[in-house]
């Protein structure tokens, strides 16, 4: 597979010497209710956490890799609000940007949002009921971070922000673009997981619209994320005639994506997706596929994978990939770092990854599970 020589070139990364933070995200944090081995609907106690795709990577960050990361979102100044925040702080990740919306009293102009999820288990799927609608992160609109001072006084190596986010309202799109565009101003790398949801879109505009936001991003995009599913959806690229069930046309499907999308979008220096093989809700086959500098890296395999809560394996994922470039510019480690914290991510509850860089590191080596003592 060929690639033009404008697309040999490597990731430059500003030194962490002349930044405050290695990552920021933008995006919404939601307060995470889990029902445990339960239903939803027969629930009578839920365990806490909170949870966002954008977030999640910086939490994973700062408490697996030690980096230093904050957060862009918005939530409504009252006890659920603070709450979440709590959790944030307990994360490690800095809580400098978030804005603070005035309490109605009942949550009729602006909310904090809720993520009901199951986990799943065997021939049952996990399932998701987000309760989102009107929160104060999907009020967020143009003018209100400084990215000028965010980027180019502060100092910023890498903003992670997602389709998740920009999904939310008309304005959490433009906002999305004004803050990749101002990273791009002051050369800090942008990366951005497509991650397509359906029920995102359906109200405003679907499919179409959806294409036309994903599109416009991508033009200010260093490193995309998203299997081939979103490549098609986000940003409509296709490719026929693919069984997304078997890893092996997966994997040729993917490369065949990024080999079209490269050439429409030669900003792209790095594209990466995990690749999973569900036998069951407790049962996947996991690895990942990473292209930069005109090659491809595949992971370590970790077949039959065991899944305690699939949620955020994903975005444990993505910020192992972050770490490997932000640590070492290395391809081959990021996408190492990546398929092993998303794998550890899977093990444990919550959406965030509750694993530690020597543990992350000795999977990658093929360490096994015995008992540590």
């Amino acid at each position: 597979m060929a690639f033009p020589l404008s697309h040999i070139m490597s990731l430059k990364i500003k030194s962490a010497n002349e930044c405050k933070f290695d990552q920021i995200s933008l995006g919404e944090v939601m307060l995470r209710l889990d029902p445990g081995e339960g239903r939803v609907r027969t629930a009578r106690e839920f365990k806490l956490w909170e949870g966002g795709g954008e977030y999640n990577t910086s939490r994973g960050l700062r408490k697996c890799f030690g980096l230093r990361t904050a957060v862009c979102t918005a939530f409504v100044d009252n006890e659920v609000g603070h709450l979440v925040e709590d959790f944030i702080m307990q994360g490690g990740v800095a809580t400098d940007f978030i804005k603070w919306r005035e309490d109605d009293g009942i949550g009729r102009s602006v909310r904090n949002g809720l993520n009901f999820t199951e986990r799943g288990f065997g021939i049952r799927g996990a399932v998701g009921v987000p309760d989102r609608g009107n929160t104060a992160a999907s009020q967020l609109k143009p003018g209100d971070f400084d990215w000028e001072n965010i980027f180019g006084k502060q100092g910023v190596r890498w903003l992670h922000t997602g389709g998740i986010f920009a999904a939310l309202s008309e304005t959490t799109a433009q906002i999305t673009i004004e803050a990749v565009k101002a990273a791009n101003k002051y050369g800090t790398i942008v990366s951005y997981d497509l991650n397509y949801r359906p029920s995102l879109w359906k109200s405003i505009g679907g499919l179409k619209k959806a294409q036309e936001v994903n599109r416009e991003i991508a033009k200010y995009v260093d490193v995309m994320i998203g299997n081939e599913e979103d490549f098609t959806a986000s940003l409509g690229f296709e490719v026929k005639g693919v069984d997304h069930n078997i890893s092996k046309i997966e994997t040729d499907a993917f490369k065949a994506m990024i080999e079209t999308a490269v050439k429409e979008f030669p900003n792209f220096k790095v594209a990466a997706t995990t690749l999973r093989r569900v036998i069951t809700a407790t049962k996947n086959d996991w690895s990942a596929i990473l292209w930069h500098d005109g090659k491809f890296h595949e992971s370590r395999q970790y077949p039959e994978l065991e899944i305690l809560d699939r949620v955020g394996g994903g975005d444990s994922f993505a910020s192992g990939v972050q770490f490997g470039f932000l640590t070492f510019n290395d391809a081959q480690k990021a996408v190492e770092y990546g398929a092993a914290h998303g794998a550890l991510a899977s093990t444990t509850p919550g959406d965030t990854s509750m694993a530690t860089r020597k543990e992350v590191e000795k999977t990658m080596g093929g360490g096994g599970a015995r008992v540590v003592r």
